[in-house]
């Protein structure tokens, strides 16, 4: 219980600010990638959580997507993703949200994530469950992907042309062995996984501040949580590796090996 109430009022405070912005700001595209949205409400919810973490917690790390790192040279790191799914939120669509994860030695142990819209708050610390305000929650336990919703995130990146092909393969086999597709590409779709509504996500285009947080939710939750081809995901080094790419894989146990079969028959 260490850091649960602190991130649940950090999520509160980040959220009720969103709400204030929400349908009244506007998205500039970031310069190194298009696919990527920048708003004031960006900016403010990340610093009022910077702001939270170095008073409460004033000698850990930080990586906040927008602000960049501060390093204390400690073995705790926060990491802050102040909107997810900001094209969404500019847009005036509700299905984003705000993420806080914190890695102890390379490993997540706690996270956090709000849908501001829907007035929830998700927080799991590593062992002791997953909750959306104070309930626990859980993953379907619906055993074949023929009977699940399942949800893919995907943008295209110009100079990764192959890519695209790739995964519109994945993606149309997928499609075939599921009961419907769904894409909101942001937390919306993971939390729907880690309630027991969706079977399953995947996604090849994240960040570090998009994986954390979520990490720890989904596995508190029943989840298994890999890179998009099964493997387990990497967090070492973190303050020096920000502009790597992440991705995912996330779903029941059961289904998780369905999705990999899909996978991993495409990607040979």
């Amino acid at each position: 219980m260490i850091y649960r109430d602190f991130i649940v009022e950090s999520l509160r405070q980040a959220s009720e600010l969103a709400r204030k912005k929400f349908g009244h700001v506007t998205g500039t595209v970031k310069p190194n990638d298009a696919n990527q949205i920048l708003t004031e409400a960006d900016l403010a919810i990340g610093q009022l959580l910077i702001e939270r973490i170095q008073k409460g917690f004033p000698n850990d790390n930080i990586i906040d997507e927008e602000s960049g790192v501060i390093n204390k040279g400690s073995e705790r790191t926060w990491v802050i993703d102040p909107i997810d799914g900001t094209s969404n939120f500019a847009a005036g669509v509700p299905t984003y949200g705000i993420l806080i994860g914190v890695l102890q030695n390379d490993i997540p142990v706690a996270g956090g994530a709000s849908l501001p819209h829907f007035e929830e708050f998700y927080v799991a610390e590593k062992g002791q469950g997953a909750y959306c305000n104070g309930k626990n929650i859980s993953v379907t336990r619906e055993p074949h992907l023929r009977n699940a919703l399942v949800s893919y995130g995907i943008d295209f990146f110009p100079e990764q042309p192959k890519r695209l092909d790739e995964e519109i393969n994945i993606l149309s086999d997928l499609i075939t062995q599921i009961r419907n597709l769904r894409i909101s590409n942001s937390v919306f779709d993971v939390v729907m996984v880690a309630t027991g509504k969706y079977g399953g996500y995947l996604n090849r285009s994240g960040k570090i501040w998009d994986s954390v947080a979520l990490h720890v939710i989904l596995e508190e939750a029943g989840g298994t949580y890999t890179d998009f081809w099964g493997r387990s995901i990497d967090y070492s080094n973190a303050l020096r590796r920000t502009s790597e790419g992440y991705t995912w894989c996330i779903a029941p146990p059961q289904l998780h090996i369905q999705l990999q079969a899909i996978i991993h028959k495409q990607s040979h």
